[in-house]
């Protein structure tokens, strides 16, 4: 049974936003070990907790092992650069911001990935969703707030991982008719495991520590072994990792770049929600009103899809 276009787009949708939405519990467990542990450490042990994870999901699914197998490895090879690039510098950023802040400020990317989903990838974005990616745009600005303190060297950092991370998806598109959402994501995993090895020979014994920044901290801090109580942190984002990178990995291989996007924007909501409860930080009315117009426009662009699908239909 070939599934209607509808139905290929709503469930890429929905791989959208759950993917999102299991990501941010990624940035959480980040953001907790950030204080403690170096990055490279972290993302080591995230990527073995990670493929763990892939390999039983391959198991359990029954689509076997066979298609973890490419002849593209060029193309990984820069997709993995992308997401190595801004998974790094997302989290040095994240160091230093509070979580919504850093997630926020990367809420440029879905509008990068709109506009280099035409540049790139040829895809025709009418004006109605270009708005809708504006004002989910807006909503993010209202709830950064440029000029109260926001933007700072960690928050160039996170344009940064915002940018590379528009690229990577850009490139996952353009791998889809050959490549998995299992092999794109394994991939990424070996890429990060030999990085962060070779981090760690090079600066692990923590010499080049001792800066007051809290991203270089981060960066240069010394390997240490994790105790009982924060191994949970660990295995939460090695597993949000795993899925949630094959339920976006998929979303962007099924649907369109620029329609996907827009549905990023529910890790920002899922953001605040995590600050109210484990940090104890209630958003504000401004706070409340940059999440109804990120939300609305997320909506809106559901809606709008549906009813141009529709009339191409008709």
């Amino acid at each position: 049974m070939i599934p209607s276009p509808n139905r290929t787009a709503l469930i890429g949708i929905l791989c959208a936003v759950a993917g999102s939405a299991v990501f941010s519990i990624n940035d959480l467990a980040i953001k907790a070990l950030s204080s403690d542990y170096a990055l490279h450490q972290v993302i080591l042990t995230r990527s073995f907790i990670s493929l763990t994870f892939l390999a039983l999901i391959i198991r359990v699914s029954g689509t076997g092992f066979a298609q973890l197998r490419t002849r593209r490895l060029r193309p990984h090879l820069l997709r993995v650069s992308f997401v190595l690039v801004s998974n790094v510098t997302f989290f040095l950023g994240l160091a230093a911001l509070p979580l919504a802040d850093a997630v926020a400020i990367a809420f440029i990317s879905p509008l990068l990935v709109t506009g280099l989903s035409v540049i790139f990838l040829h895809e025709k974005v009418g004006s109605r969703r270009w708005a809708a990616v504006a004002v989910g745009l807006l909503g993010v600005l209202i709830m950064l707030r440029p000029g109260a303190g926001a933007i700072q060297p960690a928050a160039i950092l996170v344009l940064v991982s915002a940018l590379t991370y528009a690229a990577g998806n850009m490139m996952t598109r353009h791998m889809r008719g050959t490549e998995s959402a299992f092999a794109l994501n394994f991939y990424v995993q070996i890429g990060f495991i030999i990085v962060s090895s070779c981090m760690g020979l090079v600066v692990g014994d923590g010499s080049m520590a001792g800066s007051g920044d809290a991203s270089l901290a981060f960066l240069f801090r010394e390997w240490m072994w994790p105790p009982l109580s924060d191994w949970p942190a660990f295995l939460a984002t090695g597993a949000s990792v795993a899925v949630g990178g094959l339920l976006v990995s998929q979303a962007y291989r099924t649907v369109e770049a620029a329609v996907i996007a827009p549905f990023e924007y529910t890790a920002m909501p899922l953001a605040i929600f995590w600050g109210v409860v484990i940090f104890g930080e209630w958003p504000d009315l401004t706070a409340a009103f940059g999440i109804a117009l990120i939300c609305g426009a997320g909506l809106y662009t559901a809606w709008r899809e549906t009813a141009r699908r529709k009339e191409r239909m008709a």
